[in-house]
C-alpha cells in the first residue's frame, strides 16, 4: 500500500443544540461564510477610509454604503450560487424536482453562479446610488479572497469536493463510500488529491496576497478595473489548474468519459469548471488591458 494521509477526525459541526424536538447546528461551512463576509466588510471599510488610494483622492462610497452593500452581496452570493449550481451542474435533476431548488440547506452552491449573483447585485446597487461601477467592482474584488480561503478549508473539513485518486504521499483518504470507490485493490484505502487545499492556497492565499499587494503597494485602485481584472483572471487560472486534480461531478462521468469532461472532442476537452473559468480569464485580461491602457493615456495627457 502506498503512503497516504488519514483524514483528520474533525466534525463538520462546531456544536449542536437540541430544543423542542429540533436540532440546531453551527457548521464549519456556515462559519466560513459568516467570517468571510465580516472580513470582506472590514477590508472594504478600511479601503474607503483611505481616500489617497482612489482617483482624485475620493473614495467611491462611504462606510455606510459598504454596510448596505453587504446585504446585497449576501443575497447575490446565495441566490446566484444556488441557481448557478442548478443550471451549470444538475439542470435535468432540478427540472424534474423544482421544489428542491429551494432546499439550500442540503448543499449545492456554485462559485461561478455566486460570482454572477454578486456582479448583478453590485451593479444594481451602484446604479441606484450613483457609484462608479468599475471602482465598485475593484472594491468588492479585493475583499473576496479570504472568504474563498475559508470556504475551501470548510470543504476539506466536510470531506467534500475531493480530488482525483493519486499515489502521491500527500494523498488523503477521505471518508465515505464515494470517496473510497476509485478502483483500488480490495482492502486498500483510496487516496485522493486534497484539491480543496490546492484551491485554498491558490485562490485564497496567493491570489489574495497579490490583490492586496496591488491595492496597498502599487495603488491599483487608481486604475479602475485593474483589481477586478486581476481577480477574475487569477481565479479563473487557479480554478482551471486545480480542475486537473479535482474529481468532477458524478453526472459528467461515464464509462466512456472517466475524466468527467463536460466538453470534449475525440477524448480531449474541458471539465465544466474549466469551461466556466475560460470566460473569467478572458474578461479579466480585458479589464487589465483596458485599465492599463486608460492609465497610460491619462499619464501622457
Amino acid at each position: 500500500m502506498h503512503a497516504l494521509i488519514p483524514f483528520p477526525d474533525i466534525s463538520p459541526e462546531l456544536f449542536s443544540i437540541s430544543f423542542g424536538g429540533f436540532e440546531f447546528a453551527l457548521r464549519w461551512y456556515a462559519l466560513a461564510y459568516i467570517a468571510g463576509i465580516l472580513i470582506a466588510w472590514k477590508l472594504a471599510v478600511m479601503a474607503v477610509k483611505r481616500p489617497a488610494l482612489w482617483p482624485g483622492e475620493t473614495a467611491p462610497m462611504s462606510p455606510k454604503h459598504v454596510e448596505d452593500l453587504i446585504t446585497w452581496i449576501i443575497l447575490g452570493v446565495v441566490l446566484g450560487g444556488r441557481l448557478g449550481f442548478v443550471l451549470f451542474y444538475q439542470p435535468s435533476y432540478y427540472l424534474s424536482h423544482p421544489l428542491e431548488i429551494l432546499r439550500i440547506w442540503q448543499g449545492g452552491m456554485a462559485f461561478h453562479g455566486g460570482l454572477l449573483g454578486v456582479v448583478a447585485a453590485a451593479w444594481i446597487f451602484a446604479r441606484l446610488n450613483n457609484i462608479p461601477k468599475l471602482q465598485m467592482a475593484d472594491l468588492v474584488a479585493h475583499t473576496v479572497a479570504p472568504g474563498l480561503l475559508l470556504g475551501r478549508l470548510a470543504n476539506f473539513i466536510n470531506g467534500e469536493l475531493w480530488g482525483r485518486a493519486t499515489n502521491q504521499p500527500w494523498g488523503v483518504a477521505f471518508p465515505g463510500g464515494e470517496a473510497q470507490n476509485c478502483g483500488q485493490p480490495i482492502d486498500e484505502l483510496c487516496a485522493r488529491h486534497p484539491s480543496q487545499l490546492y484551491e485554498a492556497a491558490l485562490e485564497g492565499l496567493v491570489l489574495g496576497a497579490l490583490v492586496l499587494y496591488l491595492v496597498y503597494r502599487r495603488r491599483a485602485f487608481l486604475q479602475p478595473g485593474l483589481v477586478v481584472g486581476t481577480f477574475l483572471a487569477g481565479y479563473g487560472l487557479a480554478r482551471f489548474i486545480v480542475e486537473f486534480f479535482r474529481q468532477p461531478d458524478a453526472q459528467f462521468i461515464s464509462a466512456g468519459n472517466p475524466l468527467g469532461l463536460a466538453w470534449q472532442i475525440n477524448g480531449y476537452g474541458l471539465t465544466q469548471g474549466q469551461a466556466l473559468s475560460l470566460p473569467m480569464i478572458a474578461l479579466g485580461l480585458f479589464f487589465v488591458w483596458r485599465a492599463r491602457k486608460h492609465y497610460r493615456t491619462q499619464a501622457v495627457a
